[in-house]
């Protein structure tokens, strides 16, 4: 039987349980930042293969866009104000990971001063340029690349894009 809210211990203890037995996804939470030209910042991590977006993986009760910010302040001692949200994607499983939702926010353009004293902070990255739209889409994974096209789609129009699989949802 569901406990009603007037039985406070009862109704929290139901909650928890619930909350216990509900899934959980994991969230990556990406920025989209360009340069004065136009051109989009990616960065070379070490940890898997290729290039893609700054940003990454949200931890326990964190919210996404302080999981961005904090991801930028430690691979690149970046501080910047983000612009809005672009692009909500869900993932399917894949290899041997569970689904998940990755978000791309919008970091703006920096200036060159910025731009000219960019460079990796910790481990984690090996490199970060600036490059143009096409030249990303050909240096990043196929699902990134599906999903930084939607970004920029966003950023024309103005509307957060979902997606399914870097795909347009609706």
């Amino acid at each position: 039987m569901r406990p009603v809210p007037t039985d406070p211990d009862a109704y929290r203890e139901w909650l928890a349980e619930g909350n216990a037995t509900q899934a959980r996804k994991r969230v990556a939470a990406d920025v989209l930042i360009r340069d004065p030209a136009g051109r989009v910042l990616l960065v070379d991590p070490t940890y898997k293969p290729g290039w893609d977006l700054p940003g990454g993986m949200v931890e326990v009760n964190e919210p996404p866009h302080d999981a961005a910010l904090r991801e930028l302040g430690e691979e690149l001692g970046l501080e910047i104000v983000l612009h809005g949200l672009l692009v909500v994607d869900w993932v399917p499983p894949h290899g041997p990971w569970d689904d998940q939702i990755s978000i791309i926010f919008d970091g703006g353009q920096l200036d060159d001063h910025t731009v000219s004293s960019l460079r990796p902070r910790d481990d984690e990255l090996s490199a970060a340029k600036f490059v143009s739209l096409g030249t990303a889409m050909s240096m990043v994974r196929e699902r990134m690349a599906r999903r930084l096209d939607a970004s920029f789609k966003a950023l024309a129009t103005g509307r957060t894009l979902y997606l399914h699989d870097g795909r347009p949802a609706l």
